[in-house]
């Protein structure tokens, strides 16, 4: 969760918890209208601002990186299958995490690191 998405969540908590003591207030016996008006703005008010924190999509992380390996030769390429339950692995579930080939199963949601076996 970002910091504008919390504050915009307290901001609306606050502005909820205060709308609905207005509300509250407006039916004792020095209430007034005028109450129960600012009541019901501040609580829409804080619902309106937790439905905008809700749809604004998280920002775009700018910390990835591309990695391209220029290997020598003809290469074949190996069917990858998942080592928990057997299912096809692409090249987009494989990820870099710590300078590290990490793969995730979209099958199982198994994550673990691929080793490169020797080849001899």
């Amino acid at each position: 969760m970002t910091a504008g998405k919390l504050i915009a969540y307290l901001a609306a908590a606050i502005l909820i918890f205060f709308g609905v003591l207005f509300i509250w207030a407006t039916f004792s016996p020095q209430g007034t209208l005028g109450w129960l008006f600012i009541g019901l703005v501040s609580v829409g008010i804080g619902f309106g601002l937790i439905y905008l924190a809700s749809r604004r999509p998280a920002p775009a992380s700018e910390d990835q990186a591309t990695l391209k390996i220029d290997l020598p030769g003809e290469i074949g390429l190996e069917k990858l299958q998942c080592k928990n339950c057997g299912g096809t692995l692409t090249a987009d579930d494989i990820k870099i995490v710590a300078g590290a080939p990490v793969v995730t199963c979209p099958y199982c949601g198994t994550s673990y690191q691929l080793n490169e076996e020797p080849k001899w």
